[in-house]
């Protein structure tokens, strides 16, 4: 088996990795690192949980290891474009990292906060800038950086920006690089609008696919209710109270629908928190930093504001309403079953979501087993299906949220402005046929429902969480 020591990286990076616990590179890790250390472009074809940010981090600092000049005022050396602010958060946290024994100058350029502290950051010049498309162009009509020194830019989540109208800045934005630098780009799916992309921006890059296009991670148990709308949210209630969930994160399709979600929670003595284009910049990192101590065990978030969640242990995600675009259905259920462990993702089906349903086993490949929802709450199956939201973007269609905006009608403050959809992640979901708990321990019960048999569900069971009571945190 590969380990990192064989891959040729630079003594610090090595250092931090074995600091961290890491020996044997992912997949992508391994074909991915030697290209990039040779200078050469990449295209990557990844799912979440792949490892794919490691995959372009160690590397780039590998590199700058090998150069050790500082940057010049306003300027960048290394260039990462992200779709959302959380991804961004991320990747820069990574970059400290693994460049723990290196100290990089890394700037974050996003949207939802004042852009003073940035200016500052930039004015020294970085080695790292990770940035937003849409907050970066400001930066740039105004001077505050100049890609003329940049050496490497990452296009990381190629298809998320695609989706979201950035397109038009991101063309912008390369234009402004040195056209003698190295680029790579990452992607979950690479459809034609990717590629032709990659065509115009990368020169003879090494293609790497760790996993077949829009194939869920093999490693996530899925199940889907076919339920009743209204019977919803006393139905997620019960799931979030079963004894054995952990950590979940929770999704709906509006921002709006994730907020009544987690007033909804509450009212049942379930602590969660929503994470959404909505919430400024300092409520998402608040709200993310409460999940990720384990204060918040449900996160409720949009499918814009979940892209940057890389969170471990997450052991459930649970599907409040479905997908309108099928490619998000794989984004939303691999924040589970990261890092090589298991995880269980949960759908809630409602009758205008059934094409929805059809599309995404017809992308993955796979039918996703139903399961027996409370008695009174099960879908008529017979009945006429309605029209679900946003119908005619689906098959594979791309919406454009925040249209009539600027620069590809996306909003600049990298949230994305009419998010799709919201999610938190469960754990549990309550019962199978033949009396085995989903996801949990063999023979378990779903808790008992007060008021059961009513088309709209009993209210959650009220006893003590443990961790899941707003009070013990």
């Amino acid at each position: 088996m590969t380990q990192f020591t064989e891959l040729g990286l630079a003594e610090p990076v090595l250092k931090a990795i074995t600091a961290e616990g890491y020996t044997n590179p992912t997949p992508i890790q391994a074909q991915a690192i030697p290209a990039l250390l040779k200078g050469r472009d990449v295209v990557g074809i990844a799912q979440t949980g792949t490892g794919k940010t490691a995959a372009f981090v160690l590397p780039l600092l590998s590199l700058l290891a090998t150069k050790p000049s500082r940057p010049a005022p306003r300027t960048a050396r290394v260039l990462i474009l992200a779709p959302t602010r959380e991804l961004a958060a991320q990747i820069a946290d990574s970059v400290r990292t693994y460049g723990s024994h290196m100290r990089p100058s890394v700037a974050v350029v996003v949207g939802g906060v004042k852009p003073g502290a940035q200016i500052k950051q930039m004015s020294r010049g970085v080695d790292f800038l990770i940035a937003t498309p849409g907050r970066l162009l400001d930066h740039m009509d105004t001077r505050a950086i100049s890609l003329a020194d940049t050496t490497a830019v990452v296009l990381d989540e190629a298809d998320q920006m695609m989706d979201l109208g950035f397109m038009p800045a991101i063309r912008k934005v390369m234009a402004a690089v040195p056209s003698k630098r190295q680029t790579l780009l990452f992607s979950a799916t690479m459809p034609k609008p990717i590629r032709a992309l990659a065509d115009d921006f990368l020169r003879d890059p090494i293609e790497i696919a760790v996993t077949p296009e829009s194939k869920p991670v093999e490693r996530i148990e899925q199940g889907v209710y076919m339920i009743k709308g209204n019977a919803k949210p006393d139905f997620l209630a019960e799931l979030l109270a079963a004894d054995d969930m952990d950590r979940a994160i929770v999704f709906t399709r509006t921002k709006h629908g994730a907020d009544k979600v987690v007033k909804h929670l509450g009212n049942n003595g379930l602590y969660a928190e929503a994470i959404h284009g909505n919430k400024s910049q300092n409520q998402r990192i608040r709200a993310l930093d409460a999940f990720k101590s384990g204060k918040a065990p449900i996160l409720v978030a949009t499918d814009i504001a979940a892209r940057g969640i890389d969170v471990d242990g997450v052991s459930h995600v649970i599907n409040f309403d479905m997908p309108n675009i099928s490619e998000s259905y794989v984004h939303r259920i691999g924040r589970t079953a990261r890092a090589g462990k298991t995880g269980i993702a949960i759908s809630l089906v409602g009758n205008d979501e059934r094409a929805y349903l059809r599309d995404i086993e017809k992308l993955t490949g796979k039918s996703i087993p139903r399961l027996d929802p409370p008695a009174g709450t099960a879908l008529d199956l017979s009945q006429p299906e309605e029209e679900g939201p946003h119908k005619q973007q689906r098959n594979g269609g791309r919406s454009r949220p925040g249209g009539g905006g600027s620069r590809g009608g996306h909003s600049r403050n990298g949230s994305g402005g009419g998010s799709r959809s919201q999610g938190a992640k469960p754990k549990s979901a309550g019962s199978s046929t033949g009396g085995k708990k989903f996801g949990g321990k063999p023979g378990g019960q779903r808790p008992a429902r007060s008021g059961g048999g009513n088309s709209g569900g009993g209210a959650a069971p009220t006893r003590s969480r443990g961790s899941w009571s707003p009070a013990s945190s």
